[in-house]
């Protein structure tokens, strides 16, 4: 799959990556991909939900009044669940959410996830930016002038570039994420992936385990 690599002013450079067929062009594993953003999402949450069950809360642990003789139904103390500010019975408890997933399907649902990309033509390759200072407004004016500026975008670029990640964690639309930690989850979550030259290089030498 050839790639055009575009400049910071949106125009092509006249060079081209390689992107692998058989990460880009493969039928996509929708429920590979469920799998993986399941594993993800369930991995975010802390799981640190507790309720007080009747040996937890504040009470008196006497007994209202005798079992038997009153007429009405036996009780025990005001800790008993169907009193008001009793305890709970069969509330939540803290557990992790997370699951296990293997590797191969991890890596199916990421190349699944790539693949639905490419069907849409929402991949692009930008050559190499180099920003001497952290500037927004020098970024938002790489994303206008790539015609994508307001759009949900994933950039993806090969190690950590201090400039750029400060250029760009302002804007509430883009993303920045190292290939490294490139994952299912935020390839979906975006409408376009940009990736930079020398991160597409990569990709292409090392694949999905890039």
């Amino acid at each position: 799959m050839q790639v055009d690599v575009l400049n910071t002013e949106g125009k092509k450079t006249g060079r081209t990556v390689e992107l692998p067929e058989e990460i880009f062009g493969i039928e996509p594993n929708d429920h590979a991909i469920y799998l993986a953003v399941k594993q993800y999402q369930g991995a975010q949450r802390q799981g640190t939900h507790k309720v007080k069950t009747r040996m937890e809360v504040h009470g008196s642990s006497k007994k209202l009044h005798k079992q038997k003789g009153t007429g009405g139904a036996r009780k025990g103390n005001l800790r008993n669940p169907l009193y008001k500010g009793g305890g709970t019975i069969f509330g939540p408890k803290p557990h992790s959410y997370d699951i296990k997933l293997n590797r191969k399907v991890k890596d199916l649902a990421k190349m699944s996830a790539l693949a639905h990309k490419a069907k849409d033509n929402a991949i692009m390759v930008l050559e190499d930016v180099k920003m001497d200072a952290p500037k927004t407004s020098t970024f938002t004016g790489i994303l206008t002038n790539l015609n994508i500026s307001g759009k949900k975008t994933l950039v993806v670029f090969p190690e950590y570039n201090d400039n750029l990640y400060l250029s760009l964690r302002n804007v509430p639309t883009v993303n920045g994420t190292l290939l490294s930690d490139l994952n299912t989850y935020d390839i979906l979550n975006a409408s376009v992936l940009v990736m930079t030259e020398s991160a597409a290089k990569i990709f292409s030498e090392e694949g999905v385990e890039a």
